[in-house]
């Protein structure tokens, strides 16, 4: 069964924000845009790359109205160390959340149950708590985190444009569609 527009299952989670440890539950993902983005364990190589990309698109992201949570199988203690110790995670300003328990890995279904990690996944929530774009890959291929912002603008412009859908390739401020019977056959 997809996730897509299913709501997110209550949950409690720790993490490392702004040198402080704090407490997350799903009740963070209401009234705002959220991007859950789930990778398998701190200290790895590819890990802080994504983390990097992340945080030079931050601004980004609070422009849109949207917070970015990381969410890796590590503790919140691992995450301050993390935070502290490599150039590429220090850059973070959003939440470092931390899931020893899996209990967001298999509510989101990206658990490996062999190797106790995660998948490399995405997520985009609504303000509603509700899942609006899921992207889920192998664990060696990182992702480009402008993408992630360009399906959060297109989420958000459908959500405020009924009727309409963003094409292949929509950036912001370009056309969009708005189906209809006289489109068929004709792009």
């Amino acid at each position: 069964m997809s996730l897509i527009n299913t709501e997110v299952k209550p949950f409690q989670a720790a993490a490392f924000h702004n040198g402080q440890f704090i407490h997350i539950t799903e009740a963070d993902f209401k009234d705002k845009w959220s991007v859950v983005i789930f990778m398998p364990a701190a200290f790895t190589f590819n890990c802080p790359t994504e983390v990097e990309d992340a945080a030079e698109n931050y601004a980004e992201f609070q422009k849109a109205g949207a917070e970015v949570y990381i969410v890796t199988t590590d503790t919140q203690f691992s995450h301050k160390v993390w935070h502290e110790t490599s150039p590429a995670v220090g850059k973070a300003q959003f939440p470092l959340v931390a899931d020893p328990t899996h209990q967001l890995t298999r509510a989101f279904d990206v658990h490996i149950d062999e190797e106790g990690l995660a998948l490399r996944g995405t997520f985009i929530i609504n303000p509603e708590g509700l899942i609006k774009t899921v992207e889920i890959h192998d664990n060696a291929i990182a992702r480009d985190i402008s993408e992630t912002l360009r399906k959060l603008k297109a989420a958000q412009f459908v959500a405020s444009h009924p009727g309409e859908v963003c094409p292949a390739k929509w950036k912001e401020g370009q056309a969009t569609l708005a189906p209809s019977i006289d489109l068929v056959g004709k792009i």
